[in-house]
């Protein structure tokens, strides 16, 4: 049911969210300028313009399996220092690269662990985040209580169970699997605020992503309801103003 295919829809749901968390991330890695760079997952480039902007690589290499994805990230990233290639976590470019980074994608390769052990072989750091979907990636947390409330019977859905190791121990256990012998994790946290209800609501109804995908799937009368239980339970300030949080956990090692 996952869909990836339109870059500037996507931006609009979870990519802008995404880039707040780059900046930390790229920060905490702390590389120095001028090295070569692969961003495994580019989607439409968040992580790739960050690190450009910050981390003065002599090159990045983005690679993404979504050809929408890489379209986006080509068009809205105007480096030269940038390529984009349209290739899968299990297809990835021969080395060697000083960084290979993973931003919200690692979570969606079915061998998790064989992405890390090809990233650990063809780069000499490497560092990932996911999103917390169980607990503190709030904006999606609210729309998964509400909708497993409502139909229950579609619970495998819900990206908090699909994505279990989406937390500290999880990512330590699967840098360690990978051969991996020192990893490092934290937390990253950036606030999530909507002016409206409706511009929280609207990118859900785009289809980009796993929580649109299903709303989308399901008929109108169960939209409407899922719509009115998320409305109900999300806390909103005087002004109509959302104040949500979206927690990452991060690791990074070095081979």
């Amino acid at each position: 049911m996952d869909v990836w295919a339109s870059g500037e829809i996507y931006e609009s749901y979870v990519g802008r969210w995404s880039r707040q968390v780059a900046k930390e991330f790229v920060s905490w890695l702390d590389q120095p300028a001028g090295l070569r760079w692969l961003d495994v997952g580019c989607g439409t480039g968040a992580l790739t313009s960050t690190i450009l902007s910050t981390a003065n690589p002599s090159a990045v290499v983005g690679v993404d399996l979504s050809a929408g994805f890489i379209d986006y990230a080509r068009l809205t990233v105007q480096d030269e220092r940038a390529t984009f290639e349209v290739r899968g976590a299990d297809d990835l470019p021969d080395g060697p690269f000083d960084v290979v980074v993973a931003g919200i994608m690692l979570n969606f390769v079915p061998d998790r662990i064989g992405a890390l052990r090809r990233m650990r072989e063809i780069g000499r750091t490497v560092g990932t985040y996911l999103w917390d979907y169980a607990d503190r990636m709030e904006l999606m947390k609210y729309f998964w209580d509400a909708a497993l409330d409502l139909r229950p019977q579609d619970s495998e859905h819900d990206e908090g169970a699909r994505f279990p190791f989406c937390n500290r121990e999880g990512l330590q256990g699967l840098f360690t699997e990978a051969g991996f012998a020192a990893v490092e994790t934290r937390a990253i946290v950036v606030p999530t605020v909507f002016s409206s209800f409706e511009e929280y609501w609207k990118p859900f109804l785009g289809g980009q992503g796993v929580a649109p995908a299903y709303l989308l799937s399901l008929e109108q009368d169960a939209q409407d309801a899922l719509r009115d239980e998320v409305q109900r339970r999300l806390p909103v300030e005087e002004d109509g103003s959302i104040h949500l949080v979206a927690r990452a956990w991060v690791a990074r090692a070095t081979s």
